[in-house]
């Protein structure tokens, strides 16, 4: 499709995806959604592509869901819209590739939500992070407020909910949001490094990997080892046990396309 609001830049087998909506604050519309739908469709087929990095043009990595569309929603359109957006965002926490945040500043509302869809949240000192719907006598709608407390805790979440206070990258960086802060000029460079680290790694298993969190942590500790026993067992017999031989011989493995 011909994409209005998201660019693609291929670099060392990473795509990076940049949001364009810079007069706008990168603001999520149902064009966002429609957009990414695609794009995550065209890079799950292509088999160049290793992992994502997801980062915004301007000020804004996205400082909220667009208002001036959802001003007029009814109460049908409204629970479609955050549909959408939750489809689009677990379509992300779900992708078999690793997906980056390089968070270049607002990620507020949608912003914040898109951010902590991602598997690692990078951010540059000038980031800042909220959820401020309650300012608006609404609350998120895009699963925020099911991310939020199993990524920073109950308690985080809530006083940044209930709140609406929007903090700093530090501080981000202390109740556990994002996993690094970083000067603004080396941000997408270390999203880079981080993700070749990553891509070094056995594809199976790192993309194994991602699976069985995800899953386990949405369900009982016992559920959760059974999940990882299963895929653990799948990884002999291939990746693993040539990972295992490479060590053994005190050689660099030869891993084999996903």
């Amino acid at each position: 499709m011909d994409y209005e609001i998201l660019k693609l830049e291929v670099k060392d087998n990473i795509g990076m995806i940049q949001i364009s909506r810079p007069d706008a604050m990168n603001a999520l519309n149902s064009r966002f959604f429609i957009e990414m739908n695609s794009m995550l469709k065209e890079l799950k087929g292509n088999a160049e592509i290793k992992g994502v990095i997801i980062s915004g043009e301007g000020k804004a990595f996205v400082a909220g869901a667009d208002i001036a569309e959802m001003v007029n929603m009814d109460e049908a359109a409204a629970i479609k819209f955050s549909k959408d957006g939750q489809k689009t965002f677990r379509d992300i926490e779900l992708f078999a590739k690793p997906v980056i945040a390089a968070v270049n500043g607002f990620a507020l509302g949608g912003g914040c939500e898109l951010a902590m869809a991602c598997d690692i949240r990078i951010a540059g000192v000038k980031a800042k992070f909220g959820q401020p719907e309650v300012n608006l006598g609404l609350i998120p709608g895009f699963a925020g407020t099911q991310r939020l407390p199993r990524q920073v805790g109950l308690g985080n979440a809530l006083h940044l909910l209930m709140t609406a206070d929007m903090i700093k990258a530090d501080e981000a960086l202390r109740i556990g949001l994002v996993q690094m802060v970083v000067e603004q000029e080396d941000l997408i460079n270390t999203a880079l490094e981080i993700m070749k680290k990553i891509l070094m790694k056995g594809p199976k298993a790192v993309s194994l990997l991602k699976s069985v969190v995800r899953k386990g942590i949405e369900t009982d500790i016992e559920s959760g080892s059974e999940i990882e026993a299963g895929g653990f067992g799948t990884l002999f017999g291939n990746e693993g046990t040539e990972g295992m031989k490479a060590f053994l011989e005190k050689r660099a493995p030869e891993w084999e396309e996903k």
